[in-house]
């Protein structure tokens, strides 16, 4: 029995025990008590459908009482009958409108039938009422989550994780909520400056993830000469090429970033990465401390780029020598080295909290001030030179603080200040609503909150279900597929028809050109939500790659309900379908909504093959033209060109509609 139970029940005891006005006879307060018994009786035993009968009595006896009605609601509730759980817990509202229960729930249940707007009044009134149960602002920040307010949300599921630390699903909730702003973030960049270096930089990122570091190198290097541009580019290129075993390279950038841009830590720590590997750990240790005094949340907060793929040899000899007696090594910073290389380090913003709770850097005249916080970052001093910015976060906005919230959004996130980079970015945004550098250092941010918060679910809940998903779900996003199986399948074990794991299976099975596992698994989850657009999405794919067209018309049109950022891929595959059926001009139509989701040219290919059979040579030679962009591109990321789709038989007889 959960907390919000508990506090029911004790309502409900209160009222019990006060004599029944108005009643001469004692028997309607027997039969009250009687069925008030039975009911508890039966919740207890988990049978909530008898529950439900005996407190369907009781509110006959006294229809009065809010407290019986309240408690009506929560046993339909937990029978699954949420719109007689809506009617119940609505009239004991209606009766007393300042109890939590029916407000909670009402909330909750809101929630669970699609209707997150009318739950949010509900749900911040339950907190009002009761601020020290964390469901509250769990359940108000879900609703939040619904309606995708996702700053929003994140502050609920924040309170939450403080009124209870150890609440595995606040933590979840909250890493997601992160995740799904990092996405909203993605898709208007996508939209409002697709071609941004800010832009080029996430996907170079992205690239990195994948380990595709040729491809990131490539992207890198394109952006050296753009302006504006992110910070540090040289020293992201370096890690790249690092991780692409070119050390002689790598070193190279790392150098230039540190001659025109000192303040870049990035470059000592990819120096200290050489030294570390070249076994020269004195001088791994030197570059380490220098960045240390200049800022200890630099260094915890990206410890883990040291660290990565290090290998094993190097990096037992550096752990050896950081802890030999003797070693000038500052012991805060040991202790972080060591954790990190044990993979036990706490998130930044909880090692940092007694140097982020102390007292402010005294904040300068505007003019003045600015000019000491550049000069702070300059010299790679990012917490002074967020402290002296911070003001700005408080001010009106107006757009003499633009420049302000810019540097501070980047002092912040170099400082390992992940909470206070994303409002700055926010107050950026808000003066500049299609700021690719706003949208920057939000997804950025807002990133590593995520991760810090799904790895503090992950400690709390290492071996449930929801665990082995999200697992699961980064494996995915590395493309180790064969990882990502092994992960769902043990969510699967633990929950069988999980319907999230049986979601990532299939995907995985996809991605692993497994198409009767794909489609077997797809099956079976859509037994469970036969309408999940991204379930139908994934079965269409399957189908469609064993040629069954026909078959994957009805999932297509399912699918026309997912995301916006997928309904492009959405058309082109119903495109597609229609080319294989014999609508061509409806495949056009189709294609045409879908060219954004064109990744390697296939979807302009088939476009110029549709073009080439109505007779339109000229749009077919701007469809060829389009694809040689793409697979131009894709050549100049480093991609193979054996994933690009062959067009030498198109352009020598354009008549040719075989499929590529």
């Amino acid at each position: 029995m959960n907390n919000s139970t508990k506090w029911m029940f004790l309502a409900l005891l209160v009222v019990l025990a006060k004599p029944v006005p108005g009643s001469g006879q004692p028997q309607p307060a027997s039969a009250l008590e009687s069925a008030v018994a039975a009911a508890q009786q039966a919740q207890a035993a988990h049978d909530y459908v008898a529950a439900v009968h005996d407190y369907k009595q009781a509110v006959k006896i006294r229809a009065d009482v809010p407290q019986l009605w309240a408690n009506l609601g929560l046993v339909e509730h937990l029978a699954g009958d949420y719109p007689a759980a809506i009617s119940s817990l609505q009239q004991a509202n209606r009766l007393n409108p300042a109890l939590y229960v029916p407000n909670l729930f009402l909330g909750i249940d809101y929630v669970r039938t699609g209707k997150a707007r009318e739950a949010i009044p509900f749900l911040i009134k339950a907190e009002k009422i009761n601020g020290a149960d964390p469901q509250a602002p769990l359940a108000l920040g879900r609703a939040y989550f619904a309606v995708r307010r996702f700053s929003s949300a994140a502050k609920e599921f924040e309170r939450a994780t403080a009124l209870d630390p150890k609440l595995g699903q606040a933590w979840f909730s909250l890493g997601i909520d992160r995740l799904n702003q990092v996405e909203a973030d993605a898709l208007k960049m996508s939209t409002v400056a697709k071609d941004s270096p800010y832009s080029g930089a996430l996907y170079a990122e992205s690239l990195e993830k994948q380990a595709r570091f040729g491809e990131a190198a490539s992207l890198y290097r394109s952006l050296f000469t753009s302006q504006p541009q992110p910070p540090c580019i040289h020293s992201e290129l370096g890690f790249a090429l690092l991780r692409h075993h070119d050390a002689t390279e790598a070193a190279t950038e790392f150098a230039d970033e540190r001659a025109a841009h000192p303040e870049c830590g990035q470059a000592l720590l990819g120096e200290a990465r050489l030294a570390i590997e070249n076994d020269g750990n004195e001088q791994a240790v030197k570059l380490l401390q220098e960045l240390w005094e200049r800022d200890h949340g630099f260094v915890i907060s990206n410890e883990h780029i040291l660290m990565e793929d290090l290998p094993t040899d190097a990096a037992t000899h550096f752990a050896g020598y950081i802890s030999q007696p003797g070693t000038a090594v500052p012991s805060d910073l040991q202790s972080a080295l060591l954790a990190a290389m044990n993979g036990d380090g706490q998130p930044s913003n909880e090692i940092l909290g007694d140097r982020q709770s102390s007292a402010p850097v005294k904040a300068e005249p505007v003019s003045t001030g600015s000019r000491t916080a550049e000069a702070y970052y300059a010299a790679g001093k990012f917490e002074l030179c967020a402290k002296v910015l911070s003001p700005a976060l408080a001010t009106t906005p107006a757009h003499g603080r633009v420049d302000e919230l810019r540097l501070l959004a980047a002092c912040s996130y170099f400082a390992g200040d992940n909470e206070r980079a994303v409002r700055a970015a926010a107050a950026l945004e808000a003066l500049l609503p299609q700021s690719p550098e706003a949208l920057y250092w939000s997804i950025r941010a807002n990133e590593r909150l995520a991760l810090q918060s799904l790895a503090r679910f992950q400690q709390l809940e290492s071996d449930s279900a929801r665990s082995h998903i999200l697992l699961g779900d980064i494996y995915d996003q590395l493309e180790r597929f064969d990882d990502a199986q092994v992960e769902y399948s043990k969510a699967l074990d633990i929950t069988p028809g999980d319907p999230a794991a049986l979601l990532g299976l299939a995907s995985a099975y996809l991605s692993n050109n497994n198409l009767d596992k794909a489609m077997e698994t797809a099956r079976t989850a859509l037994q469970h939500i036969p309408e999940d657009p991204e379930l139908n999405l994934l079965m269409a794919e399957t189908l469609v790659g064993k040629y069954q067209f026909a078959e994957a018309e009805p999932f297509l049109r399912k699918s026309l309900n997912a995301k916006p950022q997928m309904l492009s891929h959405v058309h082109a595959l119903i495109g597609k379908v229609y080319a294989e059926t014999g609508r061509t001009q409806d495949a056009i139509d189709q294609l045409k909504m879908g060219v954004t989701s064109d990744e390697n040219g296939s979807v302009h290919y088939l476009l110029a093959q549709l073009y080439c059979q109505i007779g339109d040579a000229k749009d077919a030679a701007i469809a060829l033209d389009e694809m040689k962009t793409i697979k131009q591109q894709r050549r100049d990321r480093g991609v193979k060109k054996i994933e690009d789709p062959d067009l030498s038989s198109l352009e020598a007889n354009p008549g040719d509609t075989s499929r590529p």
